[in-house]
């Protein structure tokens, strides 16, 4: 090694550095994806837990007992989340019906348009009931699997609430717990680097709900006054989508012009056009800036990038807790960063020149 260079021996401790990082990463991940049933829970459970934690903490001042706190959070989150499946359900069965038939009519508008390229697409819907018949036996012996599946899902769901209640009953001991499983001499650095973390997480969780409900009603109030069908179906999309940041709003804003585009004419989809860039900029440029300031800003790219690793690990899922997960990444760098940068020096410490 002395008879390498310096920069080359700098470099390959870097690559050492950072082949011993991705081998560590691949191995965690490889973990959490065989003992997912008890990793996801865990994750869900913070997710929630750093959105229901201000009106636990609103509970407790008003010295109501911690477990009763808890529970009664539990219970207004069930309660809520329940009424809100509840009522996108309702509307997408009450307007399913119409979303699909105007993308259907949308396809066939752009399969009469382009001709030849349009005959392929045709042939496609007209073929999707063959292939399902032909592929219907497949589909049969995978019924027990996909009972199992969604019984496994219900089971992450009921422990993953269990779990809710625990952390947010015993937050107030979680930095105890951290300093006391700290190496000596570490656990300011730890206890500071897990609250940044979860502030984070809780900034995310907490600032993408009220965006995408304001988003929600915006673009619903404006397919209703268009009169574009199935308003109320598509805002709930528009919802469930924020938590997707950049993907879900590019997809569920398409369905939406797709949707006026095939029920109500060009200038109708240009109007929802309109609305829904209008939302986005809002939400970009006013929104985002005002109520995430406080929280760790991540380049677009990067979110980019972390939706498409969390889907190729762990599908849907994996693109709904990457972002958060992300998120609370940076927030440890950004707290390493403060504490072993060291301050700038200022004006009055620089030595003036002789």
């Amino acid at each position: 090694m002395q008879l390498l260079p310096d920069p080359v021996r700098r470099l390959a401790a870097w690559c050492a550095v950072v082949l011993l990082v991705a081998g560590v990463v691949y191995v965690g991940v490889l973990l959490c994806s065989e003992f997912r049933t008890a990793v996801v829970p865990v994750l869900l459970a913070l997710l929630g837990t750093a959105l229901l934690g201000p009106l636990h903490r609103r509970l407790v001042k008003a010295k109501v007992n911690r477990s009763v706190a808890a529970g009664l959070t539990c219970v207004a989150v069930v309660a809520v989340v329940g009424g809100a499946v509840y009522i996108v359900v309702a509307a997408l069965i009450d307007t399913g019906s119409q979303i699909v038939a105007s993308l259907k009519d949308a396809a066939q508008g752009v399969a009469d348009h382009f001709g030849a390229a349009g005959t392929s697409l045709d042939d496609l819907a007209t073929n999707a009931k063959d292939l399902l018949t032909k592929f219907g036996g497949t589909a049969a012996s995978n019924v027990i699997s996909g009972v199992s599946v969604v019984g496994e899902s219900i089971a992450m769901a009921v422990l993953a609430m269990f779990l809710v209640f625990f952390f947010l009953r015993d937050s107030h001991r979680a930095a105890g717990a951290l300093r006391a499983l700290a190496p000596g001499g570490s656990a300011d650095t730890v206890e500071a680097m897990a609250r940044r973390a979860f502030e984070a997480v809780e900034g995310f969780m907490r600032g993408t709900t009220f965006i995408a409900l304001i988003d929600a009603v915006c673009i619903t109030v404006a397919l209703l006054v268009l009169d574009v069908p199935g308003a109320v179906g598509l805002g709930a999309l528009v919802f469930v989508g924020a938590y997707l940041p950049y993907l879900g709003a590019f997809i569920s804003g398409a369905v939406a012009v797709l949707v006026a585009l095939a029920d109500r004419g060009f200038v109708i989809a240009l109007w929802v056009l309109g609305v829904v860039l209008a939302v986005q900029v809002l939400e970009g440029h006013v929104l985002q800036p005002m109520i995430q300031s406080r929280t760790v800003q991540m380049h677009p790219a990067v979110v980019m990038l972390a939706i498409t690793a969390g889907a190729s690990v762990a599908g849907v899922l994996g693109m709904l807790l990457a972002v958060p997960l992300t998120a609370a990444v940076f927030g440890v760098v950004h707290e390493l960063r403060v504490r072993y940068e060291g301050p700038e020096p200022s004006d009055s410490e620089v030595p003036e020149s002789s």
